[in-house]
């Protein structure tokens, strides 16, 4: 086991995965010469060449689709999209078509489409979106986002492979801000399986992404002490892990979504619904959301703040729930 940051294991999991099998291949914009916007795929030209590491024009709409037409041949390409807000240009090939193709006629499509998203960093409204349940939304799509670098290893590994088309959020304030042990060896994290990262008795809190990290600071907060949260990372969105969640709302009776995806229609509204629907008896207190609020994404760094989920906003939601 080694120390890797979240970025190196992606990186890490993306090596093993062109070196295993020759039919993945990568390509983007600036993902070559220039090892991506963040450096992630940083010296894979020279060692795997032009025809695996593929630069793109700026056109999504145009590479997305070639991406979908290399899988239905066979090939397992994998996608970076620079800042994952400028997905919307490609949209209609990965929910109209990509999607589709095996409820339409059985075909498989084993596309990966990856890249950074999120905010944190002062990017403005065109750089930081979540845009998870624009794809949640779409039947035959998965949606996965590891918060730690062993499941981002795991999970990317575990993305190539699927016969699906998956999309793979990377928050890039976790980039090089997390760290954690990753074994060098092969594994895999299955899709559609979350982690109970923290056992508790008290409050479930379920997230994903980088709000774990805020999640799991928060409750070590000494004016929370005397609270025992289990905390539930989805790691993926679609297919959504209800067994888990409505295990651990049996146990501890009440529930907090905490998420970074805007409130309204957000993932925390499904979440919540199917607690309500299969473990409604168990309840002791209504289900609480601590979300970003329903706007644009400041650039405002003040702003910004306010418009994230804070530590206080996270701990008077769980006050409210214990309280009620």
């Amino acid at each position: 086991m080694r120390s890797l940051t979240y970025l190196e294991a992606i990186r890490e999991g993306l090596l093993q995965e062109i070196k295993r099998d020759k039919k993945v291949f990568m390509l983007g914009e600036d993902i070559g010469h220039f090892g991506g916007p963040f450096k992630v795929t940083q010296g894979f030209l020279e060692e795997f060449g032009q025809k695996r590491i593929i630069d793109t024009p700026i056109c999504e709409s145009g590479f997305i689709g070639f991406a979908v037409g290399a899988a239905l041949f066979g090939l397992r390409p994998v996608v970076e999209i620079q800042f994952f807000d400028f997905v919307a240009c490609g949209f209609n090939q990965i929910v109209n078509y990509a999607a589709k193709c095996k409820y339409r006629w059985g075909a498989n499509v084993p596309l990966v489409i990856r890249g950074p998203m999120g905010a944190g960093n002062r990017a403005g409204p065109f750089h930081s979106q979540s845009e998870e349940i624009w794809f949640g939304h779409t039947p035959g799509l998965k949606v996965v986002m590891p918060a730690t670098p062993y499941d981002a290893k795991g999970l990317i590994k575990a993305a190539i492979r699927d016969n699906d088309p998956v999309i793979y959020f990377e928050h890039k304030n976790l980039y090089r801000r997390i760290r954690g042990e990753v074994p060098e060896e092969d594994y895999i994290v299955p899709i559609g399986k979350a982690k109970v990262v923290q056992e508790g008795k008290d409050i479930t809190i379920v997230t994903y992404g980088a709000m774990l990290h805020k999640v799991l600071e928060v409750i070590k907060e000494k004016e929370l002490a005397d609270i025992s949260c289990e905390v539930v990372d989805l790691r993926t969105i679609y297919p959504l892990d209800t067994e888990t969640i409505i295990n651990s709302v049996k146990k501890t009776s009440r529930l907090l979504t905490v998420h970074e995806d805007s409130k309204t229609f957000g993932p925390a509204g499904e979440i919540t619904q199917r607690v309500c629907e299969y473990a409604f008896d168990y309840l002791s207190a209504p289900p609480v959301r601590a979300t970003s609020i329903d706007t644009p994404i400041p650039q405002s760094p003040t702003l910004e703040d306010r418009y994230l989920p804070s530590n206080t906003d996270i701990k008077k939601a769980i006050r409210k729930i214990l309280d009620y």
